[in-house]
């Protein structure tokens, strides 16, 4: 059973940066392809970058030059490196796993999830 753990989130203002941390417990996470996601209150879930099993990484448009994913080298956990924040980046913050190695989900049909970690940010 694979559980994953968010941490990092927090609250922080207009122009601040953030690391938030998706820990796997009971799988590595080399060969997997991993992404993270957020809500904002009142809308729908959405993508927002994630690293392939060969780590090609992916951004959404509205973060790119200000988000950077990568894994750590133990390859237990990936990050999400969050700069230039804006306060239309609060949201809660998910990461998920794919359920095989070696695969890309295709919109959110990851396997795995974690509880989320809240990110505020104010102007």
């Amino acid at each position: 059973q694979v559980q994953l753990v968010e941490s990092g989130g927090g609250s922080v203002q207009d122009g601040g940066s953030l690391r938030l941390s998706c820990t796997a417990s009971g799988r590595a996470l080399s060969r997997y392809t991993v992404g993270w996601f957020r809500q904002a209150p009142g809308k729908e879930r959405a993508f927002v970058a994630r690293i392939n099993w060969d780590d090609n990484t992916l951004y959404t448009d509205s973060v790119k030059g200000r988000f950077t994913i990568s894994r750590d080298n133990a390859e237990t956990t990936v990050f999400l490196q969050m700069n230039s924040l804006r306060p239309a980046d609060t949201a809660v913050y998910f990461c998920a796993v794919a359920g095989r190695p070696w695969m890309i989900p295709q919109d959110d049909a990851y396997t795995h999830w974690g509880q989320g970690t809240q990110v505020t940010v104010s102007s």
